[in-house]
Protein backbone atom coordinates (compact mmCIF):
# COMPACT_ATOMS: atom_id res chain seq x y z
CA UNK A 1 0.00 0.00 0.00
CA UNK A 2 1.12 3.77 -0.54
CA UNK A 3 0.87 6.49 1.86
CA UNK A 4 -1.33 9.45 0.87
CA UNK A 5 1.06 12.56 0.26
CA UNK A 6 0.29 15.14 2.59
CA UNK A 7 1.80 18.71 2.29
CA UNK A 8 3.84 19.39 5.53
CA UNK A 9 3.19 23.49 6.89
CA UNK A 10 6.68 23.20 8.94
CA UNK A 11 9.23 23.39 6.28
CA UNK A 12 9.44 24.29 2.43
CA UNK A 13 11.67 22.05 0.34
CA UNK A 14 14.31 23.30 -2.02
CA UNK A 15 12.33 24.38 -5.33
CA UNK A 16 12.63 21.19 -7.66
CA UNK A 17 13.64 18.65 -5.47
CA UNK A 18 12.14 15.49 -5.43
CA UNK A 19 9.54 16.73 -1.88
CA UNK A 20 8.77 19.45 -3.88
CA UNK A 21 7.73 18.10 -6.75
CA UNK A 22 5.76 15.71 -5.18
CA UNK A 23 4.00 17.82 -2.73
CA UNK A 24 3.19 20.48 -5.40
CA UNK A 25 2.55 18.05 -8.34
CA UNK A 26 -0.64 18.74 -8.78
CA UNK A 27 0.03 22.39 -9.48
CA UNK A 28 2.52 21.46 -11.74
CA UNK A 29 0.71 19.28 -13.47
CA UNK A 30 -2.27 21.67 -14.12
CA UNK A 31 0.32 24.56 -15.14
CA UNK A 32 1.71 21.80 -18.00
CA UNK A 33 -2.10 21.40 -19.06
CA UNK A 34 -2.77 24.69 -19.12
CA UNK A 35 -0.44 25.38 -21.74
CA UNK A 36 -2.36 23.24 -24.22
CA UNK A 37 -5.85 24.89 -23.10
CA UNK A 38 -4.34 28.20 -23.96
CA UNK A 39 -2.87 26.97 -27.34
CA UNK A 40 -6.34 25.84 -28.68
CA UNK A 41 -7.29 29.76 -28.29
CA UNK A 42 -4.33 30.81 -29.73
CA UNK A 43 -4.56 30.80 -33.91
CA UNK A 44 -1.03 30.07 -34.62
CA UNK A 45 -0.53 27.12 -32.05
CA UNK A 46 -4.11 26.00 -32.53
CA UNK A 47 -3.46 22.79 -34.96
CA UNK A 48 -0.69 21.33 -32.19
CA UNK A 49 -2.92 21.72 -28.98
CA UNK A 50 -5.84 20.25 -31.00
CA UNK A 51 -3.91 17.26 -31.63
CA UNK A 52 -4.04 16.78 -27.59
CA UNK A 53 -6.90 17.94 -26.60
CA UNK A 54 -9.88 17.23 -29.29
CA UNK A 55 -10.77 13.49 -30.90
CA UNK A 56 -9.93 12.26 -34.55
CA UNK A 57 -10.35 10.14 -36.98
CA UNK A 58 -13.82 11.69 -38.19
CA UNK A 59 -15.56 9.18 -40.43
CA UNK A 60 -18.72 10.98 -40.45
CA UNK A 61 -20.06 11.85 -44.14
CA UNK A 62 -20.28 16.01 -44.99
CA UNK A 63 -24.33 16.40 -44.49
CA UNK A 64 -25.15 18.94 -41.92
CA UNK A 65 -26.51 17.81 -38.25
CA UNK A 66 -25.33 14.50 -38.75
CA UNK A 67 -23.83 12.87 -35.43
CA UNK A 68 -20.02 12.78 -35.58
CA UNK A 69 -18.67 9.21 -35.89
CA UNK A 70 -15.01 8.42 -35.07
CA UNK A 71 -12.94 5.00 -35.29
CA UNK A 72 -9.69 4.12 -33.60
CA UNK A 73 -6.12 5.55 -35.26
CA UNK A 74 -2.62 6.67 -33.80
CA UNK A 75 -3.80 10.45 -32.86
CA UNK A 76 -5.61 8.81 -30.54
CA UNK A 77 -2.02 8.94 -28.37
CA UNK A 78 -1.60 12.53 -27.97
CA UNK A 79 -5.20 13.17 -26.38
CA UNK A 80 -4.43 9.97 -24.23
CA UNK A 81 -1.46 11.74 -22.83
CA UNK A 82 -3.30 15.06 -22.28
CA UNK A 83 -6.39 13.55 -20.48
CA UNK A 84 -3.51 11.34 -18.30
CA UNK A 85 -2.80 15.36 -17.09
CA UNK A 86 -6.56 15.36 -16.20
CA UNK A 87 -6.70 12.21 -14.36
CA UNK A 88 -3.81 13.29 -12.10
CA UNK A 89 -5.02 16.52 -11.13
CA UNK A 90 -8.44 15.03 -10.25
CA UNK A 91 -6.48 12.28 -8.17
CA UNK A 92 -4.95 15.06 -6.18
CA UNK A 93 -8.37 17.08 -6.07
CA UNK A 94 -10.06 13.82 -4.10
CA UNK A 95 -7.02 12.87 -2.30
CA UNK A 96 -6.70 16.20 -0.86
CA UNK A 97 -10.33 17.55 -0.69
CA UNK A 98 -12.24 14.43 0.07
CA UNK A 99 -10.47 11.59 1.40
CA UNK A 100 -7.95 13.73 3.83
CA UNK A 101 -10.59 15.61 5.20
CA UNK A 102 -12.29 12.78 6.58
CA UNK A 103 -9.63 10.37 7.18
CA UNK A 104 -8.82 13.78 9.74
CA UNK A 105 -12.20 12.77 11.23
CA UNK A 106 -11.90 8.99 11.52
CA UNK A 107 -7.89 8.97 13.16
CA UNK A 108 -7.23 5.65 10.85
CA UNK A 109 -4.31 4.15 11.66
CA UNK A 110 -1.55 4.11 8.91
CA UNK A 111 -2.20 0.34 7.63
CA UNK A 112 -6.15 1.61 7.32
CA UNK A 113 -5.19 5.14 5.99
CA UNK A 114 -3.48 3.59 3.31
CA UNK A 115 -6.47 1.47 2.33
CA UNK A 116 -8.95 4.04 3.03
CA UNK A 117 -6.65 6.28 0.79
CA UNK A 118 -6.40 3.27 -2.25
CA UNK A 119 -9.71 2.44 -2.12
CA UNK A 120 -11.36 6.11 -1.91
CA UNK A 121 -9.58 6.77 -5.12
CA UNK A 122 -10.66 3.51 -7.43
CA UNK A 123 -14.17 3.95 -5.54
CA UNK A 124 -14.80 7.07 -6.81
CA UNK A 125 -13.29 6.39 -10.27
CA UNK A 126 -15.09 3.21 -10.46
CA UNK A 127 -18.44 4.98 -9.93
CA UNK A 128 -17.90 6.88 -12.36
CA UNK A 129 -16.76 5.02 -15.20
CA UNK A 130 -19.71 1.81 -14.23
CA UNK A 131 -22.47 5.12 -14.53
CA UNK A 132 -21.15 6.32 -18.21
CA UNK A 133 -20.80 2.53 -19.28
CA UNK A 134 -23.98 1.73 -18.62
CA UNK A 135 -25.10 5.28 -20.10
CA UNK A 136 -22.81 3.88 -23.41
CA UNK A 137 -24.61 0.86 -22.87
CA UNK A 138 -28.46 2.17 -23.45
CA UNK A 139 -27.40 4.21 -25.49
CA UNK A 140 -26.26 1.56 -27.76
CA UNK A 141 -29.35 -0.28 -27.17
CA UNK A 142 -26.77 -3.48 -26.41
CA UNK A 143 -29.56 -5.00 -23.74
CA UNK A 144 -31.55 -6.21 -24.25
CA UNK A 145 -30.82 -6.82 -28.13
CA UNK A 146 -27.48 -8.85 -27.91
CA UNK A 147 -26.95 -9.15 -31.57
CA UNK A 148 -26.53 -5.63 -31.99
CA UNK A 149 -22.89 -6.54 -30.18
CA UNK A 150 -21.25 -8.11 -33.67
CA UNK A 151 -23.75 -6.30 -35.97
CA UNK A 152 -21.92 -3.77 -38.23
CA UNK A 153 -18.74 -4.30 -37.73
CA UNK A 154 -16.57 -2.54 -37.29
CA UNK A 155 -18.69 -0.30 -35.69
CA UNK A 156 -18.02 3.96 -35.62
CA UNK A 157 -18.52 5.48 -32.06
CA UNK A 158 -20.11 8.62 -31.70
CA UNK A 159 -18.27 11.58 -29.28
CA UNK A 160 -19.08 10.04 -25.46
CA UNK A 161 -18.43 6.53 -26.76
CA UNK A 162 -14.93 7.17 -27.70
CA UNK A 163 -14.16 9.51 -24.88
CA UNK A 164 -15.35 6.86 -22.02
CA UNK A 165 -12.26 4.17 -23.90
CA UNK A 166 -9.92 7.41 -24.22
CA UNK A 167 -10.66 7.86 -20.07
CA UNK A 168 -9.94 3.98 -19.32
CA UNK A 169 -6.89 4.63 -21.21
CA UNK A 170 -5.88 7.91 -19.29
CA UNK A 171 -6.61 6.92 -16.49
CA UNK A 172 -4.30 3.60 -16.73
CA UNK A 173 -1.45 5.64 -18.08
CA UNK A 174 -1.56 8.14 -15.16
CA UNK A 175 -1.40 5.37 -12.63
CA UNK A 176 2.57 4.79 -13.71
CA UNK A 177 3.72 8.85 -12.54
CA UNK A 178 1.70 8.47 -9.38
CA UNK A 179 4.21 5.85 -8.13
CA UNK A 180 6.28 8.41 -7.92
CA UNK A 181 3.57 10.82 -6.61
CA UNK A 182 2.38 8.80 -4.22
CA UNK A 183 6.28 7.81 -2.42
CA UNK A 184 5.90 3.81 -3.53
CA UNK A 185 8.58 1.47 -2.24
CA UNK A 186 11.25 0.63 -4.56
CA UNK A 187 10.43 -3.15 -4.29
CA UNK A 188 6.36 -2.29 -5.02
CA UNK A 189 7.19 -0.58 -8.50
CA UNK A 190 7.80 -3.08 -10.59
CA UNK A 191 4.46 -5.31 -9.40
CA UNK A 192 2.16 -2.21 -9.76
CA UNK A 193 4.26 -0.46 -12.91
CA UNK A 194 3.19 -4.25 -14.92
CA UNK A 195 -0.16 -3.99 -13.58
CA UNK A 196 -1.07 -0.70 -14.50
CA UNK A 197 0.74 -1.71 -18.38
CA UNK A 198 -1.48 -4.95 -18.65
CA UNK A 199 -4.75 -2.76 -17.61
CA UNK A 200 -3.67 -0.49 -20.78
CA UNK A 201 -3.43 -3.34 -22.57
CA UNK A 202 -6.17 -5.12 -21.94
CA UNK A 203 -8.45 -1.92 -23.17
CA UNK A 204 -6.03 -0.77 -25.91
CA UNK A 205 -6.04 -4.19 -27.96
CA UNK A 206 -9.91 -4.56 -28.24
CA UNK A 207 -9.94 -1.06 -28.92
CA UNK A 208 -7.18 -1.04 -32.12
CA UNK A 209 -9.21 -3.92 -33.11
CA UNK A 210 -12.89 -2.36 -32.79
CA UNK A 211 -14.63 -4.85 -30.51
CA UNK A 212 -15.44 -1.92 -28.42
CA UNK A 213 -19.26 -2.88 -28.04
CA UNK A 214 -17.87 -6.07 -26.49
CA UNK A 215 -15.22 -4.22 -24.32
CA UNK A 216 -17.88 -1.52 -22.86
CA UNK A 217 -19.99 -4.17 -21.90
CA UNK A 218 -16.77 -6.39 -20.37
CA UNK A 219 -15.44 -2.77 -18.57
CA UNK A 220 -18.94 -2.12 -17.07
CA UNK A 221 -19.05 -5.79 -15.22
CA UNK A 222 -15.50 -5.50 -13.90
CA UNK A 223 -16.00 -1.69 -12.72
CA UNK A 224 -19.97 -2.70 -10.84
CA UNK A 225 -17.85 -5.62 -9.37
CA UNK A 226 -14.63 -3.54 -8.59
CA UNK A 227 -17.03 -0.54 -7.26
CA UNK A 228 -18.95 -3.07 -4.44
CA UNK A 229 -15.00 -4.41 -3.65
CA UNK A 230 -13.75 -1.05 -2.44
CA UNK A 231 -16.86 -0.05 -1.26
CA UNK A 232 -17.05 -3.05 1.35
CA UNK A 233 -13.08 -2.14 1.96
CA UNK A 234 -14.12 1.61 3.19
CA UNK A 235 -16.09 -0.16 4.86
CA UNK A 236 -13.72 -2.86 6.92
CA UNK A 237 -11.84 0.41 7.50
CA UNK A 238 -14.80 2.63 9.16
CA UNK A 239 -17.02 -0.10 10.62
CA UNK A 240 -15.43 -1.25 13.74
CA UNK A 241 -17.91 -3.43 14.84
CA UNK A 242 -18.25 -4.75 11.28
CA UNK A 243 -22.04 -4.62 11.32
CA UNK A 244 -22.09 -3.62 7.29
CA UNK A 245 -18.59 -4.73 6.35
CA UNK A 246 -19.53 -8.75 6.66
CA UNK A 247 -22.61 -8.19 4.26
CA UNK A 248 -20.73 -6.10 1.39
CA UNK A 249 -17.53 -8.81 1.70
CA UNK A 250 -20.09 -11.38 0.97
CA UNK A 251 -21.96 -9.47 -1.65
CA UNK A 252 -18.64 -8.67 -3.30
CA UNK A 253 -17.10 -12.02 -3.50
CA UNK A 254 -20.19 -13.28 -5.30
CA UNK A 255 -20.62 -10.34 -7.66
CA UNK A 256 -17.42 -10.36 -9.16
CA UNK A 257 -17.68 -14.22 -9.64
CA UNK A 258 -20.59 -13.74 -11.47
CA UNK A 259 -19.19 -10.62 -13.14
CA UNK A 260 -16.07 -12.88 -14.38
CA UNK A 261 -18.36 -15.70 -15.40
CA UNK A 262 -20.81 -12.95 -17.59
CA UNK A 263 -17.48 -11.52 -19.11
CA UNK A 264 -16.65 -15.44 -20.02
CA UNK A 265 -20.16 -15.58 -21.95
CA UNK A 266 -20.28 -12.54 -23.41
CA UNK A 267 -16.77 -13.16 -24.68
CA UNK A 268 -17.72 -16.96 -25.94
CA UNK A 269 -21.23 -15.55 -27.96
CA UNK A 270 -19.50 -12.39 -29.12
CA UNK A 271 -16.25 -13.95 -30.81
CA UNK A 272 -16.95 -17.32 -31.43
CA UNK A 273 -20.55 -17.34 -32.76
CA UNK A 274 -21.45 -13.39 -33.50
CA UNK A 275 -18.38 -12.62 -35.44
CA UNK A 276 -17.74 -15.43 -37.45
CA UNK A 277 -21.18 -14.81 -39.19
CA UNK A 278 -19.81 -11.86 -40.56
CA UNK A 279 -16.38 -13.31 -40.80
CA UNK A 280 -13.62 -11.04 -42.59
CA UNK A 281 -11.77 -12.91 -45.65
CA UNK A 282 -8.53 -10.89 -44.45
CA UNK A 283 -6.87 -8.00 -42.90
CA UNK A 284 -8.03 -4.40 -43.63
CA UNK A 285 -6.23 -1.85 -41.33
CA UNK A 286 -7.62 1.16 -43.12
CA UNK A 287 -11.00 -0.18 -42.96
CA UNK A 288 -10.46 -1.62 -39.60
CA UNK A 289 -11.67 -4.60 -40.34
CA UNK A 290 -9.71 -7.74 -37.90
CA UNK A 291 -12.93 -10.11 -37.51
CA UNK A 292 -10.79 -13.20 -38.74
CA UNK A 293 -10.36 -16.87 -37.31
CA UNK A 294 -7.24 -15.80 -35.88
CA UNK A 295 -7.37 -12.75 -33.65
CA UNK A 296 -10.60 -13.60 -32.73
CA UNK A 297 -9.61 -17.04 -30.97
CA UNK A 298 -6.26 -15.06 -29.66
CA UNK A 299 -8.43 -12.35 -28.06
CA UNK A 300 -11.08 -15.02 -26.52
CA UNK A 301 -8.71 -17.21 -25.12
CA UNK A 302 -7.05 -13.67 -23.91
CA UNK A 303 -10.54 -12.82 -22.23
CA UNK A 304 -10.95 -16.31 -20.77
CA UNK A 305 -7.27 -16.71 -19.06
CA UNK A 306 -8.18 -12.89 -16.98
CA UNK A 307 -11.49 -14.02 -16.07
CA UNK A 308 -10.55 -17.33 -14.73
CA UNK A 309 -7.40 -16.01 -13.02
CA UNK A 310 -9.65 -13.27 -11.04
CA UNK A 311 -11.83 -15.78 -10.37
CA UNK A 312 -8.93 -17.94 -8.78
CA UNK A 313 -7.58 -15.07 -6.91
CA UNK A 314 -11.09 -14.23 -5.38
CA UNK A 315 -11.85 -17.55 -4.55
CA UNK A 316 -8.40 -18.01 -2.88
CA UNK A 317 -8.69 -14.75 -0.74
CA UNK A 318 -12.21 -15.70 0.22
CA UNK A 319 -10.24 -18.77 1.41
CA UNK A 320 -7.49 -17.01 3.31
CA UNK A 321 -9.90 -14.67 4.86
CA UNK A 322 -12.19 -17.56 6.44
CA UNK A 323 -8.88 -19.22 7.78
CA UNK A 324 -7.81 -15.88 9.12
CA UNK A 325 -10.84 -15.15 10.75
CA UNK A 326 -11.64 -18.74 12.04
CA UNK A 327 -8.03 -18.67 13.60
CA UNK A 328 -8.61 -15.82 15.36
CA UNK A 329 -11.93 -16.78 16.78
CA UNK A 330 -10.11 -20.19 18.33
CA UNK A 331 -7.51 -17.73 19.94
CA UNK A 332 -10.48 -15.70 21.39
CA UNK A 333 -12.37 -18.95 22.75
CA UNK A 334 -9.45 -20.38 23.89
CA UNK A 335 -9.61 -20.24 27.89
CA UNK A 336 -6.69 -20.60 29.64
CA UNK A 337 -6.73 -23.53 32.40
CA UNK A 338 -7.57 -22.00 36.21
CA UNK A 339 -4.54 -22.10 38.34
CA UNK A 340 -4.81 -24.34 41.22
CA UNK A 341 -4.00 -22.94 44.51
CA UNK A 342 -2.19 -24.96 47.02
CA UNK A 343 -4.02 -26.40 49.64
CA UNK A 344 -3.38 -24.36 52.95
CA UNK A 345 -2.45 -26.03 56.28
CA UNK A 346 -4.82 -26.10 58.97
CA UNK A 347 -3.31 -24.86 62.23
CA UNK A 348 -3.81 -28.05 63.47
CA UNK A 349 -1.78 -29.41 60.66
CA UNK A 350 0.66 -26.51 61.07
CA UNK A 351 1.22 -27.15 64.92
CA UNK A 352 1.25 -31.15 64.60
CA UNK A 353 4.30 -30.06 62.25
CA UNK A 354 6.16 -28.66 65.05
CA UNK A 355 8.25 -30.45 67.56
CA UNK A 356 6.09 -30.99 71.36
CA UNK A 357 8.04 -27.69 72.91
CA UNK A 358 6.68 -25.24 70.41
CA UNK A 359 2.99 -27.12 70.41
CA UNK A 360 2.97 -26.92 74.16
CA UNK A 361 3.89 -22.98 73.98
CA UNK A 362 0.93 -22.16 71.29
CA UNK A 363 -1.30 -23.95 73.58
CA UNK A 364 -0.31 -21.61 76.64
CA UNK A 365 -0.36 -18.56 74.40
CA UNK A 366 -3.93 -19.21 73.48
CA UNK A 367 -5.34 -20.14 77.12
CA UNK A 368 -3.78 -16.42 78.22
CA UNK A 369 -5.99 -14.92 74.92
CA UNK A 370 -9.18 -16.44 75.91
CA UNK A 371 -8.32 -15.37 79.88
Amino acid sequence: MVKPVRKSATKNPPVLSHEFVIQNHADIVSCVAMVFVIGLMVQATSPIASVFITLHHNVTGEQLGETPLYLPGLKDIPVVFFYSLICIIMHAIIQEYVLDKISKKLHLSKSKLAIFSTSGQLFAFYLVSAVWGLDVVLKERLVPDISRIWSNYPTPLYFMFKMYILIQLSYSLHELPELYFLRTKKDEWAGKAAFSLTSLALVAVPYALNFNRLLVLLLVLHHAAEWVFHLSQLLQTIDKDEKFSKVTRLSSTVLQIVARLGSIILAVLTLWYGLALRESQGLNVRAGEFNTPLIRFSVLVGIILLQAYLIFKVISEEISRTKESGASVQQLTKVKAPKKDKPKKSKKNEESDLPEVDQNTNKTLRKHKVK
